[in-house]
Protein backbone atom coordinates (compact mmCIF):
# COMPACT_ATOMS: atom_id res chain seq x y z
CA UNK A 1 0.00 0.00 0.00
CA UNK A 2 1.24 3.47 -0.82
CA UNK A 3 2.25 5.74 2.02
CA UNK A 4 0.27 8.59 0.51
CA UNK A 5 -2.08 10.60 2.63
CA UNK A 6 -5.45 8.91 2.36
CA UNK A 7 -7.37 11.46 4.35
CA UNK A 8 -9.41 12.31 1.25
CA UNK A 9 -10.86 8.79 1.10
CA UNK A 10 -13.35 9.61 3.82
CA UNK A 11 -15.59 12.60 4.02
CA UNK A 12 -13.79 15.64 5.38
CA UNK A 13 -15.27 16.29 8.84
CA UNK A 14 -15.45 20.01 8.04
CA UNK A 15 -17.27 19.50 4.74
CA UNK A 16 -20.95 20.35 4.29
CA UNK A 17 -23.48 17.60 3.67
CA UNK A 18 -24.29 16.46 0.16
CA UNK A 19 -27.91 17.58 0.51
CA UNK A 20 -30.36 15.10 -0.95
CA UNK A 21 -27.32 13.38 -2.53
CA UNK A 22 -27.45 16.06 -5.20
CA UNK A 23 -23.76 15.85 -6.21
CA UNK A 24 -23.96 12.04 -6.25
CA UNK A 25 -26.99 12.16 -8.54
CA UNK A 26 -25.38 14.73 -10.87
CA UNK A 27 -22.27 12.58 -11.26
CA UNK A 28 -24.59 9.66 -11.97
CA UNK A 29 -26.32 11.67 -14.72
CA UNK A 30 -22.97 12.74 -16.18
CA UNK A 31 -21.79 9.13 -16.14
CA UNK A 32 -24.99 8.21 -17.95
CA UNK A 33 -24.36 10.92 -20.53
CA UNK A 34 -20.79 9.74 -21.07
CA UNK A 35 -21.55 6.25 -22.39
CA UNK A 36 -25.16 6.66 -23.50
CA UNK A 37 -24.21 7.86 -27.03
CA UNK A 38 -21.91 4.91 -27.73
CA UNK A 39 -24.42 2.42 -26.30
CA UNK A 40 -27.25 3.84 -28.40
CA UNK A 41 -25.18 3.36 -31.55
CA UNK A 42 -23.99 -0.10 -30.52
CA UNK A 43 -27.46 -1.36 -29.55
CA UNK A 44 -29.03 -0.06 -32.78
CA UNK A 45 -27.00 -2.44 -34.96
CA UNK A 46 -30.21 -3.98 -36.34
CA UNK A 47 -31.24 -0.59 -37.73
CA UNK A 48 -27.79 0.23 -39.11
CA UNK A 49 -27.21 -3.16 -40.74
CA UNK A 50 -30.71 -3.08 -42.26
CA UNK A 51 -29.69 0.06 -44.15
CA UNK A 52 -26.47 -1.61 -45.29
CA UNK A 53 -28.24 -4.65 -46.74
CA UNK A 54 -27.43 -5.56 -50.32
CA UNK A 55 -30.73 -5.64 -52.26
CA UNK A 56 -29.46 -8.54 -54.35
CA UNK A 57 -29.36 -10.71 -51.20
CA UNK A 58 -33.00 -10.07 -50.33
CA UNK A 59 -35.62 -12.56 -51.39
CA UNK A 60 -38.20 -10.52 -53.37
CA UNK A 61 -40.97 -12.81 -52.07
CA UNK A 62 -40.01 -12.29 -48.41
CA UNK A 63 -39.83 -9.33 -46.06
CA UNK A 64 -36.33 -10.02 -44.85
CA UNK A 65 -33.05 -11.57 -45.88
CA UNK A 66 -33.08 -15.35 -45.73
CA UNK A 67 -30.86 -16.73 -43.01
CA UNK A 68 -28.83 -19.02 -45.26
CA UNK A 69 -27.78 -16.28 -47.70
CA UNK A 70 -24.52 -14.38 -47.23
CA UNK A 71 -24.46 -10.86 -45.85
CA UNK A 72 -22.96 -7.92 -47.74
CA UNK A 73 -19.41 -6.94 -46.87
CA UNK A 74 -20.53 -3.73 -45.16
CA UNK A 75 -23.17 -5.58 -43.19
CA UNK A 76 -20.80 -8.36 -42.10
CA UNK A 77 -18.01 -6.01 -40.98
CA UNK A 78 -20.19 -3.36 -39.38
CA UNK A 79 -19.74 -4.49 -35.75
CA UNK A 80 -15.96 -4.74 -36.02
CA UNK A 81 -15.46 -1.45 -37.87
CA UNK A 82 -17.93 0.31 -35.59
CA UNK A 83 -16.04 -0.84 -32.49
CA UNK A 84 -12.66 0.15 -33.93
CA UNK A 85 -13.99 3.54 -35.10
CA UNK A 86 -15.20 4.14 -31.57
CA UNK A 87 -12.24 2.95 -29.54
CA UNK A 88 -9.29 4.44 -31.43
CA UNK A 89 -10.57 8.06 -31.17
CA UNK A 90 -11.55 7.32 -27.57
CA UNK A 91 -7.95 6.33 -26.85
CA UNK A 92 -6.41 9.27 -28.72
CA UNK A 93 -8.60 11.94 -27.13
CA UNK A 94 -8.33 10.42 -23.66
CA UNK A 95 -4.55 10.64 -24.06
CA UNK A 96 -4.80 14.26 -25.15
CA UNK A 97 -7.09 15.03 -22.24
CA UNK A 98 -4.60 13.47 -19.80
CA UNK A 99 -1.89 15.92 -20.86
CA UNK A 100 -3.93 18.99 -21.82
CA UNK A 101 -6.61 19.07 -19.12
CA UNK A 102 -4.74 21.92 -17.43
CA UNK A 103 -4.80 24.03 -20.62
CA UNK A 104 -8.52 23.86 -21.42
CA UNK A 105 -11.09 24.85 -18.83
CA UNK A 106 -13.16 22.12 -17.24
CA UNK A 107 -16.38 23.90 -18.17
CA UNK A 108 -15.46 24.01 -21.86
CA UNK A 109 -14.39 20.36 -21.90
CA UNK A 110 -17.53 19.04 -20.22
CA UNK A 111 -20.29 21.34 -21.49
CA UNK A 112 -18.78 21.60 -24.98
CA UNK A 113 -18.48 17.82 -25.34
CA UNK A 114 -22.08 17.25 -24.25
CA UNK A 115 -23.39 19.86 -26.69
CA UNK A 116 -21.47 18.38 -29.63
CA UNK A 117 -22.62 14.84 -28.79
CA UNK A 118 -26.24 15.98 -28.59
CA UNK A 119 -25.86 17.71 -31.98
CA UNK A 120 -24.60 14.47 -33.53
CA UNK A 121 -27.67 12.63 -32.24
CA UNK A 122 -29.97 15.27 -33.67
CA UNK A 123 -28.28 14.75 -37.06
CA UNK A 124 -28.60 10.96 -36.63
CA UNK A 125 -32.34 11.27 -35.96
CA UNK A 126 -32.78 13.47 -39.04
CA UNK A 127 -30.83 11.04 -41.25
CA UNK A 128 -33.25 8.26 -40.30
CA UNK A 129 -35.74 9.96 -42.62
CA UNK A 130 -33.23 10.59 -45.44
CA UNK A 131 -32.52 7.68 -47.85
CA UNK A 132 -28.84 7.01 -48.55
CA UNK A 133 -26.98 4.34 -50.48
CA UNK A 134 -25.26 1.71 -48.27
CA UNK A 135 -21.68 2.97 -48.75
CA UNK A 136 -22.36 6.69 -48.04
CA UNK A 137 -24.54 5.68 -45.09
CA UNK A 138 -21.74 3.46 -43.75
CA UNK A 139 -19.18 6.28 -44.04
CA UNK A 140 -21.46 8.88 -42.45
CA UNK A 141 -22.27 6.51 -39.58
CA UNK A 142 -18.59 5.84 -38.88
CA UNK A 143 -17.81 9.57 -38.94
CA UNK A 144 -20.54 10.17 -36.37
CA UNK A 145 -19.18 7.35 -34.20
CA UNK A 146 -15.70 8.90 -34.36
CA UNK A 147 -17.08 12.29 -33.30
CA UNK A 148 -19.17 11.07 -30.36
CA UNK A 149 -16.36 8.90 -29.00
CA UNK A 150 -13.73 11.62 -29.43
CA UNK A 151 -15.71 14.07 -27.36
CA UNK A 152 -16.96 11.27 -25.12
CA UNK A 153 -13.32 10.59 -24.24
CA UNK A 154 -12.76 14.22 -23.26
CA UNK A 155 -15.95 14.11 -21.21
CA UNK A 156 -15.02 10.84 -19.50
CA UNK A 157 -11.48 11.89 -18.65
CA UNK A 158 -12.70 15.22 -17.28
CA UNK A 159 -15.39 13.52 -15.24
CA UNK A 160 -13.05 11.04 -13.56
CA UNK A 161 -10.67 13.91 -12.88
CA UNK A 162 -13.46 15.88 -11.21
CA UNK A 163 -14.46 12.84 -9.13
CA UNK A 164 -10.84 12.34 -8.06
CA UNK A 165 -11.03 15.55 -6.01
CA UNK A 166 -14.06 14.23 -4.08
CA UNK A 167 -14.31 11.34 -1.58
CA UNK A 168 -13.73 7.86 -3.05
CA UNK A 169 -17.44 7.00 -3.12
CA UNK A 170 -18.08 9.64 -5.79
CA UNK A 171 -16.39 7.59 -8.50
CA UNK A 172 -19.10 4.96 -8.03
CA UNK A 173 -22.00 7.07 -9.44
CA UNK A 174 -19.98 7.68 -12.61
CA UNK A 175 -19.38 3.95 -13.11
CA UNK A 176 -22.98 3.18 -12.16
CA UNK A 177 -24.32 5.82 -14.57
CA UNK A 178 -22.16 4.41 -17.36
CA UNK A 179 -23.53 0.95 -16.60
CA UNK A 180 -27.11 2.21 -16.71
CA UNK A 181 -26.40 3.85 -20.07
CA UNK A 182 -26.16 0.46 -21.74
CA UNK A 183 -29.19 -0.88 -19.89
CA UNK A 184 -31.24 2.16 -20.86
CA UNK A 185 -30.19 1.86 -24.53
CA UNK A 186 -30.97 -1.87 -24.68
CA UNK A 187 -34.35 -1.41 -22.99
CA UNK A 188 -35.22 1.45 -25.35
CA UNK A 189 -34.39 -0.74 -28.35
CA UNK A 190 -36.52 -3.63 -27.04
CA UNK A 191 -39.42 -1.22 -26.56
CA UNK A 192 -38.93 0.03 -30.12
CA UNK A 193 -39.06 -3.54 -31.45
CA UNK A 194 -42.09 -4.39 -29.30
CA UNK A 195 -43.98 -1.30 -30.50
CA UNK A 196 -44.54 -3.02 -33.82
CA UNK A 197 -43.83 0.18 -35.76
CA UNK A 198 -41.68 0.35 -38.86
CA UNK A 199 -37.97 0.02 -38.12
CA UNK A 200 -37.15 3.55 -39.29
CA UNK A 201 -39.95 5.12 -37.22
CA UNK A 202 -38.78 3.19 -34.17
CA UNK A 203 -35.17 4.30 -34.79
CA UNK A 204 -36.23 7.94 -35.03
CA UNK A 205 -37.92 7.82 -31.62
CA UNK A 206 -34.94 5.88 -30.26
CA UNK A 207 -32.40 8.56 -31.20
CA UNK A 208 -34.66 11.43 -30.08
CA UNK A 209 -34.80 9.74 -26.67
CA UNK A 210 -31.01 9.85 -26.52
CA UNK A 211 -31.05 13.59 -27.29
CA UNK A 212 -33.42 14.19 -24.38
CA UNK A 213 -31.26 12.26 -21.88
CA UNK A 214 -28.09 14.08 -22.96
CA UNK A 215 -29.96 17.38 -22.57
CA UNK A 216 -30.74 16.39 -18.97
CA UNK A 217 -27.03 15.69 -18.43
CA UNK A 218 -26.20 19.21 -19.63
CA UNK A 219 -28.71 20.70 -17.19
CA UNK A 220 -27.22 18.59 -14.39
CA UNK A 221 -23.72 19.88 -15.09
CA UNK A 222 -24.95 23.48 -15.09
CA UNK A 223 -26.43 22.88 -11.63
CA UNK A 224 -23.28 21.23 -10.18
CA UNK A 225 -21.24 24.38 -9.30
CA UNK A 226 -24.22 25.75 -7.41
CA UNK A 227 -24.07 22.94 -4.81
CA UNK A 228 -22.16 23.76 -1.63
CA UNK A 229 -20.73 20.26 -1.19
CA UNK A 230 -19.06 20.31 -4.62
CA UNK A 231 -17.77 23.86 -4.19
CA UNK A 232 -16.17 22.90 -0.85
CA UNK A 233 -13.99 20.18 -2.39
CA UNK A 234 -13.16 22.26 -5.46
CA UNK A 235 -12.00 25.14 -3.25
CA UNK A 236 -10.06 22.71 -1.07
CA UNK A 237 -8.28 21.24 -4.10
CA UNK A 238 -7.46 24.72 -5.47
CA UNK A 239 -6.06 25.75 -2.09
CA UNK A 240 -3.84 22.65 -1.89
CA UNK A 241 -2.56 23.29 -5.41
CA UNK A 242 -1.96 26.98 -4.70
CA UNK A 243 -0.14 26.24 -1.44
CA UNK A 244 2.08 23.75 -3.21
CA UNK A 245 2.98 26.18 -5.99
CA UNK A 246 3.88 29.00 -3.60
CA UNK A 247 5.71 26.90 -0.99
CA UNK A 248 9.06 27.00 -2.79
CA UNK A 249 10.77 30.16 -1.56
CA UNK A 250 14.36 31.03 -0.89
CA UNK A 251 15.09 33.28 2.16
CA UNK A 252 11.68 34.89 1.81
CA UNK A 253 12.10 35.52 -1.96
CA UNK A 254 10.24 33.71 -4.71
CA UNK A 255 12.30 31.54 -7.01
CA UNK A 256 12.87 33.37 -10.31
CA UNK A 257 12.62 30.21 -12.41
CA UNK A 258 9.24 29.26 -10.93
CA UNK A 259 7.55 28.74 -14.28
CA UNK A 260 10.26 26.43 -15.60
CA UNK A 261 10.36 24.50 -12.33
CA UNK A 262 6.61 24.00 -12.43
CA UNK A 263 6.78 22.60 -15.95
CA UNK A 264 9.57 20.27 -14.92
CA UNK A 265 7.63 19.17 -11.83
CA UNK A 266 4.50 18.52 -13.91
CA UNK A 267 6.49 16.23 -16.23
CA UNK A 268 8.02 14.34 -13.32
CA UNK A 269 4.71 14.26 -11.46
CA UNK A 270 2.90 12.43 -14.27
CA UNK A 271 5.43 9.57 -14.16
CA UNK A 272 5.55 9.63 -10.37
CA UNK A 273 1.79 9.30 -10.17
CA UNK A 274 1.77 6.50 -12.75
CA UNK A 275 4.30 4.53 -10.69
CA UNK A 276 1.87 4.60 -7.77
CA UNK A 277 -1.11 3.33 -9.74
CA UNK A 278 0.34 1.25 -12.59
CA UNK A 279 -0.99 -2.15 -11.38
CA UNK A 280 -4.52 -0.73 -11.21
CA UNK A 281 -4.12 1.10 -14.55
CA UNK A 282 -2.97 -2.07 -16.34
CA UNK A 283 -5.71 -4.09 -14.65
CA UNK A 284 -8.51 -1.83 -15.88
CA UNK A 285 -6.89 -1.86 -19.33
CA UNK A 286 -6.87 -5.68 -19.41
CA UNK A 287 -10.44 -5.86 -18.11
CA UNK A 288 -11.83 -3.84 -21.02
CA UNK A 289 -9.52 -5.49 -23.57
CA UNK A 290 -11.19 -8.83 -22.82
CA UNK A 291 -14.66 -7.29 -22.76
CA UNK A 292 -14.53 -5.32 -26.02
CA UNK A 293 -12.60 -8.12 -27.72
CA UNK A 294 -15.73 -10.27 -27.50
CA UNK A 295 -18.63 -7.84 -26.98
CA UNK A 296 -20.34 -7.11 -29.33
CA UNK A 297 -18.21 -8.44 -32.22
CA UNK A 298 -18.68 -12.11 -31.20
CA UNK A 299 -21.62 -12.08 -28.81
CA UNK A 300 -23.93 -10.13 -31.15
CA UNK A 301 -23.48 -12.81 -33.84
CA UNK A 302 -24.63 -15.61 -31.53
CA UNK A 303 -27.84 -17.30 -32.71
CA UNK A 304 -30.53 -18.92 -30.62
CA UNK A 305 -30.71 -22.71 -30.91
CA UNK A 306 -34.19 -23.04 -29.38
CA UNK A 307 -36.15 -20.25 -31.10
CA UNK A 308 -36.65 -21.96 -34.50
CA UNK A 309 -37.57 -18.65 -36.10
CA UNK A 310 -40.23 -17.83 -33.52
CA UNK A 311 -40.82 -14.94 -31.12
CA UNK A 312 -37.59 -15.54 -29.15
CA UNK A 313 -35.47 -15.33 -32.29
CA UNK A 314 -36.29 -11.63 -32.70
CA UNK A 315 -35.52 -10.80 -29.08
CA UNK A 316 -32.59 -13.16 -28.37
CA UNK A 317 -29.75 -10.69 -29.08
CA UNK A 318 -31.48 -7.53 -27.73
CA UNK A 319 -32.34 -9.36 -24.48
CA UNK A 320 -29.64 -12.02 -23.93
CA UNK A 321 -26.75 -10.01 -25.31
CA UNK A 322 -27.31 -6.27 -24.88
CA UNK A 323 -29.90 -5.95 -22.10
CA UNK A 324 -28.49 -8.78 -19.96
CA UNK A 325 -24.91 -7.56 -20.36
CA UNK A 326 -25.76 -4.02 -19.39
CA UNK A 327 -27.98 -4.99 -16.45
CA UNK A 328 -25.28 -7.24 -14.97
CA UNK A 329 -22.53 -4.74 -15.75
CA UNK A 330 -24.54 -2.00 -14.03
CA UNK A 331 -25.15 -4.26 -11.04
CA UNK A 332 -21.42 -4.92 -10.74
CA UNK A 333 -20.52 -1.24 -10.98
CA UNK A 334 -23.18 -0.25 -8.45
CA UNK A 335 -22.16 -2.94 -5.94
CA UNK A 336 -18.94 -1.05 -5.22
CA UNK A 337 -21.05 1.55 -3.43
CA UNK A 338 -21.64 -0.96 -0.61
CA UNK A 339 -18.80 -3.47 -1.00
CA UNK A 340 -15.20 -2.90 -2.09
CA UNK A 341 -13.53 -6.32 -1.99
CA UNK A 342 -10.77 -7.37 -2.64
CA UNK A 343 -8.76 -4.50 -1.15
CA UNK A 344 -6.57 -2.40 -3.43
CA UNK A 345 -3.32 -3.98 -2.19
CA UNK A 346 -4.62 -7.53 -2.65
CA UNK A 347 -3.19 -9.75 -5.38
CA UNK A 348 -6.58 -11.48 -5.59
CA UNK A 349 -7.98 -8.44 -7.42
CA UNK A 350 -5.45 -8.80 -10.23
CA UNK A 351 -5.81 -12.60 -10.34
CA UNK A 352 -9.59 -12.28 -10.82
CA UNK A 353 -9.05 -9.75 -13.60
CA UNK A 354 -6.54 -11.97 -15.41
CA UNK A 355 -8.91 -14.93 -15.03
CA UNK A 356 -11.52 -13.18 -17.20
CA UNK A 357 -9.54 -14.18 -20.29
CA UNK A 358 -11.36 -17.54 -20.13
CA UNK A 359 -14.50 -15.83 -21.47
CA UNK A 360 -12.90 -15.35 -24.90
CA UNK A 361 -12.81 -19.07 -25.84
CA UNK A 362 -16.10 -19.73 -24.01
CA UNK A 363 -18.02 -17.27 -26.20
CA UNK A 364 -16.18 -18.38 -29.34
CA UNK A 365 -17.44 -21.94 -28.72
CA UNK A 366 -21.09 -20.80 -28.46
CA UNK A 367 -23.40 -20.81 -31.49
CA UNK A 368 -21.78 -17.83 -33.23
CA UNK A 369 -22.83 -17.66 -36.89
CA UNK A 370 -21.45 -17.65 -39.50
CA UNK A 371 -18.33 -19.57 -38.44
CA UNK A 372 -15.46 -21.19 -40.33
CA UNK A 373 -12.85 -22.51 -37.90
CA UNK A 374 -14.23 -23.79 -34.61
CA UNK A 375 -16.99 -26.26 -33.76
CA UNK A 376 -20.00 -25.26 -31.67
CA UNK A 377 -19.42 -26.74 -28.21
CA UNK A 378 -22.02 -24.85 -26.15
CA UNK A 379 -25.31 -25.20 -28.01
CA UNK A 380 -28.02 -24.25 -25.53
CA UNK A 381 -29.12 -20.63 -25.11
CA UNK A 382 -29.04 -21.07 -21.32
CA UNK A 383 -25.28 -21.67 -21.34
CA UNK A 384 -24.69 -18.49 -23.33
CA UNK A 385 -26.86 -16.57 -20.86
CA UNK A 386 -24.89 -17.90 -17.85
CA UNK A 387 -21.62 -16.91 -19.52
CA UNK A 388 -23.03 -13.44 -20.24
CA UNK A 389 -24.12 -12.89 -16.63
CA UNK A 390 -20.68 -13.78 -15.22
CA UNK A 391 -18.86 -11.92 -18.00
CA UNK A 392 -20.83 -8.68 -17.54
CA UNK A 393 -20.95 -8.67 -13.74
CA UNK A 394 -17.20 -9.27 -13.43
CA UNK A 395 -16.51 -6.49 -15.95
CA UNK A 396 -18.58 -3.92 -14.08
CA UNK A 397 -17.45 -4.84 -10.57
CA UNK A 398 -13.72 -5.31 -11.17
CA UNK A 399 -13.36 -2.29 -13.46
CA UNK A 400 -15.22 -0.10 -10.97
CA UNK A 401 -12.95 -1.26 -8.15
CA UNK A 402 -9.87 -0.29 -10.15
CA UNK A 403 -11.29 3.13 -11.06
CA UNK A 404 -12.21 3.82 -7.43
CA UNK A 405 -8.87 2.70 -6.02
CA UNK A 406 -6.65 4.50 -8.56
CA UNK A 407 -7.10 8.17 -7.47
CA UNK A 408 -6.91 7.12 -3.81
CA UNK A 409 -3.47 5.56 -4.21
CA UNK A 410 -1.89 9.01 -4.53
CA UNK A 411 -1.69 12.26 -2.59
CA UNK A 412 -4.88 14.35 -2.56
CA UNK A 413 -3.52 17.04 -4.90
CA UNK A 414 -2.49 14.30 -7.38
CA UNK A 415 -5.95 12.71 -7.49
CA UNK A 416 -7.24 14.58 -10.56
CA UNK A 417 -4.20 13.60 -12.64
CA UNK A 418 -4.47 10.01 -11.39
CA UNK A 419 -8.13 9.95 -12.46
CA UNK A 420 -7.16 11.16 -15.94
CA UNK A 421 -4.44 8.49 -16.19
CA UNK A 422 -6.89 5.77 -15.15
CA UNK A 423 -9.37 7.02 -17.77
CA UNK A 424 -6.60 6.83 -20.40
CA UNK A 425 -5.81 3.20 -19.57
CA UNK A 426 -9.51 2.37 -19.57
CA UNK A 427 -9.67 3.78 -23.10
CA UNK A 428 -6.47 1.94 -24.05
CA UNK A 429 -8.15 -1.29 -23.02
CA UNK A 430 -11.16 -0.45 -25.18
CA UNK A 431 -8.92 0.24 -28.19
CA UNK A 432 -6.88 -2.95 -27.70
CA UNK A 433 -10.11 -4.92 -27.38
CA UNK A 434 -11.53 -3.35 -30.54
CA UNK A 435 -8.42 -4.28 -32.54
CA UNK A 436 -8.39 -7.79 -31.04
CA UNK A 437 -12.04 -8.34 -31.94
CA UNK A 438 -11.09 -8.70 -35.64
CA UNK A 439 -8.73 -11.57 -34.76
CA UNK A 440 -11.11 -13.27 -32.34
CA UNK A 441 -14.03 -13.08 -34.80
CA UNK A 442 -11.90 -14.45 -37.63
CA UNK A 443 -10.89 -17.44 -35.49
CA UNK A 444 -14.49 -18.52 -34.88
Amino acid sequence: MSKADYSSEKMDISSPRDKCHGVWFIFFMLGLGTLLPWNFFMTATVYFTSRLRDPSLVDPLANETTTDEPRSVLEAKFNNVMTLSAMLPLLLFTCLNSFLHTLVSQHLRVAGSLLIIMSVFIVTAVLVKIPLEPLPFFIVTMVKIVIINSFGAVLQGSLFGMAGTLPASYTTPIMSGQGLAGTFAAFAMICAIASGTELQDAAFGYFITACFVIFLSILSYILLPKLEFYRFYQDKNKKQTSDKETSVTLMGKEVLAESADQNKHQSVSMMTIFKKIWPLALSVCFTFSVTIGTFPAITADTKSTIANGGFWDQYFIPVSCFLLFNLCDWTGRSLTAVCMWPQRDSMLLHVLILGRIVFIPLFMLCNVQPRLQLPVFFHHDGIFIVFMILFAFSNGYLASLCMCYGPKNVLPHEAETAGAIMAFFLSLGLAVGAASSFIFRALV
